[in-house]
């Protein structure tokens, strides 16, 4: 809009320069007519802004205003002389912001709109039909050959589209390399968080293991020492049970802080997968409510240790089959990429997250659950950095979400 705006200030500068230049009877029509469009323009400019802030589809507003704008160009190209104008390019120059504002689809239904437009203007002056401030073009657009006129209204037509195409492409790759900067950005704040909390994590484990280590122990050698009480009894289960509990916190916490290295060995991705999706659609916590689908390239191999991946499939599928609403779809899929990877994704149909739900998810801790500690997602996010990966998450509330993550092919399955 405030391209527009300057466009327009230029317009009626050139005007009066005009009117300056050449008072006459045969350019004070013309002139008219060039003031009356400019107040055309600084009044829709003046209602766009007026409006702009009531909008909510900013897309269709911004569509029909391109719309509009492609029709005050013909107005231009029109009484500026049609086939002889100097103006025909501005058709171009609406065409590229349309492609940048409405990408590809946009860019290349404008160019049709344009290519029309332009195609009518020239067919109405040939016809002698469009005659504007007394200016008659009919008679020299006569003069010309046919084919050449042809041959002007198809390159403009066709230029067009180009731009529409180059523009549009050159916008969605752009748009696309802002997306996964954004992204690394996130994933790049959220390995330095977690490296200092996982520095502060594997202290505070270890101090915690070892004494909890010796509450349990001596808790164990009360209990069978000390003569049977039921109440005594029923308190030490409940020590030894907390006990329990607390331990497999703090190994999960000691997993977050310095998961171990592992052993990678050569796998078959299908198979490993398979193995997996096949456990965990017989848990009974989640039995028969989920319907398992599975989409995986079978000639893939992977070098990894095999409790790593187990554990990175199965905390997904556990977060997918958790979000579900009764009856739902997990999908996996496994296909290969350009840069010699597996592109490995967990889908489910499910509540889905909010934007700020998703932010705080990989944080430790933090779970919308009723029980489990919030390390899960944490836990498989380290494990990916050390295969020199990164967990993805896209989500939509109402629709469902998605978990991806890549991982290099073995060398060896090329031979």
């Amino acid at each position: 809009m405030f391209a527009r705006l300057i466009f327009t200030i230029c317009l009626l500068g050139s005007t009066l320069y005009l009117q300056y230049q050449r008072v006459g009877p045969s350019i004070s029509g013309f002139i008219t007519i060039l003031y009356l469009l400019i107040a055309v323009i600084f009044l829709l400019s003046l209602l766009y802004a007026m409006v702009f802030k009531r909008i909510n589809r900013h897309a269709l507003f911004a569509a029909i205003q391109i719309g509009i704008d492609s029709f005050i160009v013909s107005m231009i190209v029109l009484i500026t002389g049609g086939f002889f104008s100097v103006f025909s390019f501005l058709y171009l120059v609406i065409v590229i912001y349309a492609s940048m504002i409405l990408y590809l689809p946009g860019g290349a239904a404008l160019a049709v709109l344009c290519g029309l437009q332009y195609s009518g203007i020239v067919l109405l002056q040939y016809l002698n039909v469009a005659e504007l401030a007394g200016i008659d073009v009919s008679s020299a657009l006569r003069q010309v050959n046919s084919l050449q006129i042809l041959l002007k209204v198809g390159i403009t037509t066709v230029a067009c589209f180009a731009v529409a195409l180059l523009t549009g492409l050159l916008t969605e790759q752009n748009r696309r390399s802002q997306i996964d900067l954004r992204a690394m950005e996130m994933h790049l704040k959220r390995v330095e968080k977690m490296a200092y909390m996982g520095e502060m994590a594997a202290g505070l484990a270890h101090e915690i293991k070892n004494p909890l280590a010796s509450l349990a122990g001596c808790i164990q050698l009360l209990k069978e020492e000390l003569r049977y009480d039921p109440d005594h009894q029923r308190l030490m289960e409940i020590v030894l049970r907390e006990t329990d509990r607390l331990g497999h916190l703090v190994n999960e916490f000691l997993l977050f802080a310095r998961p171990p290295a592992g052993k990678p060995k050569m796998l078959r991705m299908k198979e490993a997968i398979e193995e997996v999706a096949g456990l965990f659609e017989k848990d009974t916590n989640h039995a028969h409510r989920f319907t398992l689908k599975k989409e995986i390239v079978a000639d893939a191999r992977l070098l990894m240790d095999p409790a790593h991946l187990r554990q990175i499939l199965w905390n997904l599928l556990l977060n997918a089959a958790e979000a579900l609403q009764g009856d739902g779809t997990i999908e996996i899929h496994a296909v290969p990429t350009k840069n010699n990877e597996v592109n490995i994704q967990i889908r489910d149909n499910g509540c889905g997250m909010t934007p700020e739900t998703m932010q705080k998810i990989f944080d430790p801790f933090f779970t919308t659950k009723s029980e489990g500690t919030g390390l899960g997602l944490s836990i498989v996010h380290r494990i990916l950095e050390t295969y020199d990966s990164r967990l993805d998450v896209q989500s939509q509330p109402g629709v469902g979400t998605t978990f991806s993550f890549f991982l290099k092919r073995s060398d060896r399955a090329k031979a």
